[in-house]
Parts: C-alpha cells; sequence; structure tokens
C-alpha cells in the first residue's frame, strides 16, 4: 500500500540517523529482507560481501551504485550489495572512518592522526571548495584547487589505501555468515513447503 502522506525531506533524513523503532529493530528488518531475497546463498553472500566492502571506502555518495557495480562484476546480487551497503551508516561511518584513515597514513608514512570530526570537516572543506570550483568554471571565474590537493594527499588516498585491508576482511567476515544464514533459511522455506504437500488442482 502507498503511504498516505508521503515522508518530508526532513522525516527522510532523520530516519537515515536514527530509523523509526530504533536501530534493533532496522537491524531485524534487513535481515529479514535479506534472508528472503530469491537468489542462491553464495551470490546472495557475494553481493553482501560487496556493499559491506565499498563501505569502507571513502567513496561517499555512490556507495550505492559501487557496491551494486561490485556485485554485478563479482557475480554476486546486487540488491543484497545494497543491503550490504548499509553496515555504513552515521553510527558506523566515524569508525570506519578513523580506522580506514589511521591505517592508511600510518601504510603511507605521512605523521599526525585525526579523530572523527576532522575527517568530517576536511570533507565538508573539501565538498564546499569543489561546489564553488564548479560554479566558478561556468561563470568563467577563477578556481582554487589548493584545498582539494591538500585533501587528495592527506585525506582521500590515505582513506582510500586504509581501507582495503579492513574492508577486505569485513567483506569475507559477512560473507561467510551470510552464506548459512540463507541456506538455514532455505531449508526451514523448504520444509514448510514439503509439509503443506502440492497445493489442491484447480478446477
Amino acid at each position: 500500500m502507498f503511504r498516505r502522506k508521503p515522508r518530508s525531506y526532513a522525516q527522510i533524513a532523520s530516519d537515515m540517523v536514527y530509523p523509526r523503532g530504533g536501530w534493533s529493530r532496522a537491524a531485524r528488518y534487513t535481515l529479514y529482507r535479506l534472508r528472503r531475497l530469491p537468489d542462491q546463498p553464495q551470490r546472495i553472500a557475494r553481493g553482501v560481501a560487496a556493499g559491506v566492502f565499498i563501505s569502507f571506502t571513502p567513496l561517499f555518495g555512490i556507495h550505492l551504485f559501487g557496491s551494486m557495480a561490485l556485485a554485478w562484476i563479482i557475480g554476486g546480487n546486487m540488491l543484497a550489495a545494497v543491503i550490504g551497503s548499509l553496515i555504513g551508516n552515521p553510527l558506523t561511518f566515524p569508525f570506519i572512518a578513523a580506522l580506514s584513515l589511521g591505517l592508511g597514513r600510518l601504510m603511507l608514512g605521512i605523521e599526525g592522526h585525526l579523530g572523527p570530526v576532522a575527517i568530517l570537516d576536511s570533507f565538508a572543506a573539501a565538498g564546499s571548495q569543489l561546489l564553488r570550483n564548479m560554479l566558478a568554471l561556468l561563470h568563467g571565474q577563477h578556481s582554487e584547487w589548493d584545498r582539494l590537493e591538500a585533501f587528495s594527499r592527506d585525506i582521500l588516498l590515505p582513506y582510500l589505501v586504509g581501507g582495503l585491508l579492513p574492508g577486505l576482511a569485513a567483506a569475507l567476515a559477512f560473507y561467510f555468515v551470510t552464506v548459512p544464514l540463507v541456506q538455514a533459511y532455505h531449508a526451514r522455506r523448504a520444509e514448510r513447503l514439503a509439509r503443506r504437500g502440492p497445493p489442491p488442482p484447480r478446477i
């Protein structure tokens, strides 16, 4: 059924930060939808793994499409990839960002430590300058790229490099958890259908 009154943009944004019924209910519903996907357990698990892996990259804004593209490449279920990408949410992103960026800076020999707030500020500043530069190009005005160059060197590249290992580890963990979970659901569903017997013939 369609909603009588569509949600406002403020309600949508609020649900992204704190879903109605809480994160526990949202997690249970996500797991319910995941188990009921009509596909092979291995394909569903590969899709989930793709979504989880993409969540450890700094490709904010395209995680959804990135997870679907990666799932298609590795032969996974693309809807499962969308569900898997939900591992990256307002509650987990600060931890994912701090871990990935810290590890990446360590691997690349970049000194200093940035906390979640500083990382968020860096993304906001880079995004703001990118938007201003795009508008400047449209109006034939001078554009400045200093913040974006520093951001790419000190934030984006380390985040991308550092997210590979924890992203791969998390993706593998979710893959090996998802396969038996979906297999068990399919087995129980097959047993219920078998107990019901064949449908009565149509007259």
